[in-house]
């Protein structure tokens, strides 16, 4: 089985092709590009550059939080890819593939992870995870300074790392960005079929009394 993992919920534009399912899948090819903006017109071609344009029996697909217009995107990519290939489709989450990313990157022993990645309105999502790649608590959406009391796990990884690292004043930062090519790392209790957006925190937007 093949599955094809897609990531576009950030200011990457990411997919990744393997062989197999799970912690046993063996990667055939992969692309990942910093771009901020623009994932509807480069997610596709980046699929269609993989061996076999990237056909795959299984989908794999974030859900955020992150970017509203990426997470879209990603998702509407994967069910369009899903029916026309007669593909089962899971979702993860956002936060959950840059801890699993961290892991492959850090030089550590450390057991905890927090993850820092950029929010809206200049906030931060934040949520730690454990050994085993498992969130020890819901993620949040907080202001810099609010994030910097979050937790004092010494390992901090995303996109806000080394500005929460330094507003604490203490830890080690792993400034990076979701990497598909980690999504086997994803522990699949994280996978869903429920394929809902996560926006990470509430609408500004209020209904009228």
């Amino acid at each position: 089985m093949r599955t094809l993992a897609i990531e576009c919920a950030t200011e990457a534009c990411s997919v990744a092709l393997f062989e197999g399912a799970d912690a046993d899948a063996h990667l055939l090819d992969h692309r990942h590009e910093v771009i901020g903006r623009g994932h509807a017109e480069r997610l596709v071609p980046m699929i269609a550059e993989l061996p076999a344009r990237g056909r795959a029996e299984r989908i794999l697909v974030s859900l955020g939080p992150g970017s509203f217009t990426g997470t879209r995107i990603g998702l509407a990519t994967a069910r369009a890819l899903a029916i026309a290939w007669g593909s089962e489709v899971l979702g993860f989450p956002t936060l959950a593939l840059v801890g699993a990313t961290a892991r492959a990157f850090a030089d550590t022993a450390e057991p905890q992870i927090l993850v820092a990645m950029t929010g809206g309105h200049g906030e931060y999502f934040v949520q730690l995870f454990g050994d085993r790649g498992l969130p020890l608590a819901d993620h949040a959406s907080l202001t810099p300074e609010a994030a910097a009391g979050f937790a004092d796990t010494p390992l901090v990884a995303g996109s806000r790392a080394e500005e929460l690292v330094g507003l604490r004043g203490s830890g080690q930062a792993l400034d990076l960005l979701p990497d598909a090519r980690y999504a086997p790392a994803l522990p699949v209790s994280l996978l869903t079929d429920r394929l809902s957006p996560i926006y990470g925190r509430h609408p500004d937007a209020k209904l009228p009394a």
